[in-house]
């Protein structure tokens, strides 16, 4: 069956002559085989799919033209009045809101920053979030925000207040010249714009919509996980050729669930850890039902997701076995007016099996962050850049002093396997993890937080993070284990040291030796220096029968590290052990830039590079990830055999003669 919805109508029956209004209308009805086509037009709704498809007969609902079906979280406002010469007001009933207040409703969550004060909700000036403050004052009188990446437009803020005689709320607002009578003025009144109230309801396709402007809610790992689009624990949804801008908080949510008694728990109780809770939280989940049979399994392809708050993309454990591909993702968090833990373009923890394939990722305060059992994750022929913070001004307190980097990886135990990426911000990758081949890359930036940011902060006690590995290719606990480091290969790789701003290099100074990150902006695998061979560290274990032996650090110490083949321009620096580091001479120079919407990377790097490489990797040279005791191979077990030749990644993003 064949729905029909058009905004522009009403009274219809859903077939093409009589259309529905609303999409909601199809989505009480669709059933499995069904499609939702969706005219060009508005929708001001939150869509709540009410039934699953199957694996074979799905439910789709596709906009009839692509970015022509718009659905948003806002309501626009108008009636404003001015009350100074830049700054207007204006009240809405709180009937406008459906389901919760986001001008009531605080940011919120384990691993926020609770001295930041936001509220869900936003006010959008022709599309684009104004800056929330939290006086009146900071409307009448707007200071530069000292951490927003677009310094000039965050003196557009907006006040909230509520008028309970009226029950009202009430904004006021700097428009700066403008008239927001004559402008599309609006406000974030829902939660979400297409989202399942129900666990469940899986197999829905979702395809070519422009959505936007939801007041979500910040999406911790231990927390139900909102986000504007999403599955809402279910499995095998496509999300596909889609737009997804400006959700206050997150995007695309692949999440966790609710667990009503273990939802934010260390914010609420705040006597037990959070690491603590969230090992609480998928442990409950396995006896709730989380398997590869019910959930994840998810696709998301071809989406343009950005501007948004937290994450274009958050999950934890709702995302296993997905594949995400080909999407573009860039300025997220860039107002930096939410900080916390669980920031970046993608934020997943628990991967397991996921394929980040051809993404572009950029301008993030961080790229890709993968949190947690990266295990069986594989993230091949992306494209990173502009992820570390771009300006001396960024270093403030204000921005939390994170660098940012293209990919982090935190407290996993691996096989994570890093393939065929361009990782050309000024730190690449962070690395408090283990279990990790980097191969065939183009890495311009710097490894950080190597052999530390593995505990949990306490002064006077040991506080090792005990993070989860499981079964190859499930989901069921194979064991806890803390992160020795090491475990790490590095096979093939071209590494080219950049220029760094010199505040960075100051900040380095500062940082270097601190619990959760050293600073480091030198391109190489030089911070692996101090590592064992596999040689070397298995003579530790020489003459041992493990049966009662004396006390020994030799099931503590770091794991080896293995590196051949790589290339260093630039200065970049190799590991001292490596056996043929192959340093060249010769200048590389390496831009990147965009013209018109379109990028392209200048370099003469293919021309200084040798023309082959040295030896075929595969996945039997990679071996296993030590703890899981599982190889560097494909979801469904089969072995990968890399592409040999250096460089393959940047054919596609190279400027033309």
């Amino acid at each position: 069956m064949i729905y029909y919805v058009d905004a522009s109508k009403t009274g219809g029956t859903g077939t093409k002559e009589a259309p529905f209004s609303t999409i909601q209308q199809a989505a009480d009805i669709a059933m499995p085989g069904d499609r939702v086509m969706v005219m060009p037009g508005i929708y001001r709704e939150s869509v709540n799919p009410k039934h699953a498809g199957t694996a074979d007969s799905r439910i789709e609902y596709c906009s009839c033209e692509k970015g022509g079906a718009v659905i948003t979280g806002a309501e626009r406002v108008t009636g404003w009045v001015q009350t100074e010469k830049d700054v207007w007001k204006a009240s809405v009933p709180n009937s406008l809101f459906p389901d919760r207040n986001p001008y009531t409703t605080l940011v919120s969550g384990d691993w926020f920053i609770a001295s930041f004060i936001a509220h869900t909700g936003d006010v959008y000036l022709n599309g684009k979030s104004l800056y929330e403050v939290t006086t009146l004052e900071g409307v009448l009188h707007p200071e530069v925000s000292k951490a927003s990446w677009d310094p000039a437009f965050s003196v557009y803020t907006w006040y909230t207040e509520q008028d309970t005689e009226k029950d009202e709320t009430v904004f006021y607002a700097n428009f700066h010249g403008l008239n927001p009578n004559a402008e599309n003025v609006e406000i974030s009144a829902r939660k979400s714009c297409f989202y399942p109230e129900e666990e469940g309801v899986g197999y829905i396709t979702l395809s070519g919509f422009k959505i936007s402007q939801a007041a979500t809610q910040w999406a911790p790992p231990t927390a139900y996980q909102e986000g504007m689009v999403g599955p809402h624990w279910s499995k095998g949804w496509i999300i596909e050729d889609c737009e997804i801008s400006e959700s206050k908080c997150s995007g695309i949510s692949l999440g966790k669930y609710l667990q009503p008694y273990n939802d934010n728990k260390w914010l609420r109780w705040k006597y037990k850890d959070g690491t603590q809770t969230e090992r609480d939280c998928i442990c409950r989940a396995q006896l709730d039902g989380w398997s590869r049979e019910t959930i994840g399994s998810h696709i998301i392809r071809r989406c343009e997701i950005h501007d948004c708050g937290q994450t274009g993309i958050v999950g934890h454990l709702g995302g296993v076995f997905s594949l995400i591909e080909d999407n573009h993702i860039h300025h997220i968090n860039n107002k930096q007016n939410l900080a916390g833990a669980e920031i970046g373009g993608i934020k997943m923890h628990a991967a397991i099996d996921v394929i980040y394939r051809g993404n572009h990722i950029h301008h993030c305060t961080r790229g890709l962050w993968l949190d947690w059992q990266a295990q069986g994750t594989r993230v091949t022929g992306n494209f990173f850049h502009d992820n570390t913070l771009p300006f001396d001004h960024l270093m403030c307190s204000e921005a939390m002093g994170a660098y940012g980097e293209d990919i982090f990886i935190e407290v996993s135990h691996g096989p994570t396997l890093i393939d065929h990426n361009l990782l050309l911000s000024l730190r690449s990758l962070k690395l408090p993890t283990e279990g990790v081949a980097v191969v065939h890359n183009l890495i311009a930036g710097a490894l950080a937080c190597v052999g530390t940011g593995v505990n949990n902060g306490s002064v006077n006690y040991v506080s090792p993070r005990y993070t989860p590995y499981h079964l190859p290719h499930r989901t069921e606990i194979a064991g806890f284990m803390t992160i020795l480091h090491g475990d790490m290969r590095f096979y093939n790789n071209v590494f080219v040291q950049q220029e760094v701003p010199e505040f960075l290099r100051e900040a380095e100074k500062h940082m270097r030796g601190g619990a959760w990150d050293d600073g480091n902006v030198d391109v190489g695998i030089s911070p692996y220096d101090a590592y064992m061979t596999e040689d070397e560290w298995k003579k530790e274990f020489e003459g041992y029968c493990g049966m009662g032996s004396a006390p020994s650090d030799r099931y503590y110490i770091p794991l080896p590290v293995w590196a051949d083949g790589n290339i260093y321009l630039n200065g970049a620096k190799p590991w001292k052990k490596e056996q043929n580091p192959q340093v060249l001479s010769e200048k590389a120079e390496l831009h990147v830039q965009e013209t018109d919407g379109t990028w392209r990377i200048d370099t003469n790097i293919p021309e200084i590079l040798p023309q082959t490489t040295g030896e075929t990797v595969d996945t039997e040279r990679l071996g296993m990830a030590f703890e899981p005791e599982e190889k560097f191979e494909n979801p469904d077990g089969t072995p990968i055999i890399f592409d040999n030749e250096y460089l393959t990644c940047l054919k596609p993003w190279m400027a033309q003669a």
